[in-house]
């Protein structure tokens, strides 16, 4: 039991640190005005709240690398209705928190219901299902090369079909990029997220295709861990492995964007990379130079192992304490 506590320890740090981390994000106070680095990019650029999520994301995949094992020993009807149940119970979850709590006061005090018909059908957790989704088809089917080459493809993809399909002129703007005319198509606008001042879906059909690679990066990463084992070579290689998606995506940047609002491959490849350091220093401090469980860890520890619970119940109570009802669980991460 020591051995599989031990094996989740830098992983369940690293998303109770990503939760505590939404936490403050989402927890500036009233009428105060946040420090700068705890907002997101107004539009292109990054600060370290634009880490949030996709870190989330990272570990989802990171966890899956424990998992997969599981599945490959099962059938394949078996392995498709666990990953297609998990995803549309989280997707679901997702979408009803949006329309909750399923009714409104009207002008005259009376308590109607909440129509449906406004209720927007991305978000946070549905990204994830579907990210979840698709990453786990893409793991569980293909070998390790062709996984890369399928990584490879949808970031750019991504940048191709922005530019085909977008306004011509500016391609990457909020109203002008090919994502916002999907989701309007696919959706309509009263299903769209509003907080921009126009319908506009960070969490978009199109820019979820990029956050796939988010989780299969971060199943990579748990897999390394686990076939090299936690010492100072998986580490560096793990260092190593950041240091270049960091510069990759700092050139990319000067072609495509780093945007976390539209998910651009140039984010990905950053985020990816930070989070690559992140948990080689945790795998560092945690396993290899102290070697056992430190009380500090134990207080990330109790938000990581059970992330669903507080990346919502928490920050959906904090934006409700803030916000008001009418933004309760409606702020993007």
């Amino acid at each position: 039991m020591k051995t599989e506590s031990q094996r989740f320890l830098a992983l369940d740090v690293f998303r109770g640190m990503t939760i505590c981390f939404m936490i403050i994000v989402n927890t500036p106070g009233s009428g105060a005005i946040p420090f700068s680095p705890l907002e997101h990019a107004e539009w292109h650029g990054f600060t370290p709240t634009d880490l949030v999520f996709p870190s989330f994301l990272f570990a989802v995949g990171n966890a899956m690398s424990f998992s997969q094992g599981k599945y490959k020993q099962i059938s394949d009807n078996a392995f498709l209705f666990k990953v297609l149940k998990r995803s549309a119970l989280i997707f679901l979850l997702g979408y009803l928190m949006y329309w909750f709590p399923f009714f409104r006061l009207d002008a005259s005090g009376h308590i109607i219901g909440a129509p449906i018909a406004n209720t927007r059908i991305m978000g946070v957790l549905q990204r994830i299902a579907l990210a979840y989704f698709f990453a786990s088809l893409i793991i569980h089917y293909f070998k390790r090369n062709f996984i890369i080459a399928i990584s490879i493809t949808l970031l750019i993809l991504y940048w191709v079909l922005l530019l085909l399909f977008g306004d011509h002129t500016q391609p990457y703007s909020m109203v002008g990029n090919a994502g916002i005319y999907l989701d309007k198509y696919l959706m309509g606008s009263r299903h769209m997220y509003h907080g921009e001042g126009v319908a506009f879906d960070p969490e978009g059909w199109l820019s979820t295709m990029t956050s796939i690679v988010n989780v299969i990066i971060g199943y990579f990463a748990g897999k390394y861990i686990q076939d090299k084992g936690k010492n100072y070579e998986t580490i560096s290689k793990l260092m190593l492995s950041g240091m270049l998606l960091i510069f990759i995506a700092l050139w990319w940047n000067m072609f495509f964007p780093i945007n976390k609002k539209l998910w651009t491959s140039s984010f990905v490849l950053l985020t990816c990379g930070i989070d690559l350091l992140l948990i080689s220093a945790l795998v560092y401090i945690l396993e290899i130079r102290i070697g056992a469980p430190q009380k500090w860890s134990k207080f990330f520890v109790v938000f990581g192992k059970n992330p669903a619970l507080y990346l919502h119940t928490v920050r959906g109570a904090c934006n409700y304490l803030i916000y008001g009802q009418s933004k309760w669980w409606k702020k993007p991460l």
